[in-house]
């Protein structure tokens, strides 16, 4: 798969019900197959695919997810809420979808779904790291600034109580 085949699959990776997920229909215009091909040789073997592997989008989840597609209530598609793969669920599709272009859409779509973990690692870590410098800086600030009231103590101690008045002597 070229970089613009990449960057489809990847636009084609979506949030739902907090997990990384690609439907049904997206999965089979990849493939190369009719929806109803794919969820047909699904169901044929249903063992393979767990509640953690595949769901069904509720219909709240589906007006949602046509929303996140720009899709309007004209759309021309499916009016089933579509099925929702996991990563584990995609990987077992090519178990069910036995060709050659079933296994190499598979690799690349793992091969995104893993790329998608590591920059979130990456950002845990990055964020792990802003958390513990903040926390330094807050220290530090709260030393200096306890350094500074204890000046200003010591300052408001030795300056003379009545001021000088400004200006000429008459």
């Amino acid at each position: 798969m070229n970089e613009i085949g990449l960057a489809k699959i990847e636009s084609m990776i979506y949030v739902i019900r907090g997990q990384k997920v690609m439907v049904d229909s997206d999965l089979a215009e990849l493939y190369g197959v009719e929806t109803g091909q794919l969820n047909r040789a699904v169901k044929r073997n249903l063992l393979r695919f767990p509640e953690d592997f595949m769901f069904q989008l509720t219909n709240d989840e589906f007006k949602e997810f046509l929303k996140i597609r720009n899709v309007t209530d004209s759309y021309g598609g499916a009016r089933k809420a579509p099925y929702a793969f996991t990563e584990n669920g995609v990987a077992m599709l090519s178990s069910v979808l036995n060709s050659d272009k079933a296994i190499m859409i598979n690799i690349a779509i793992i091969r995104i779904f893993t790329r998608l973990r590591s920059f979130l690692l990456l950002e845990k870590g990055l964020s792990e790291r802003i958390d513990k410098l903040e926390s330094g800086t807050n220290k530090v600030f709260k030393a200096v600034f306890e350094r500074l009231d204890s000046i200003e103590e010591i300052i408001d101690t030795k300056l003379p109580t009545t001021k000088r008045k400004i200006g000429f002597k008459n």
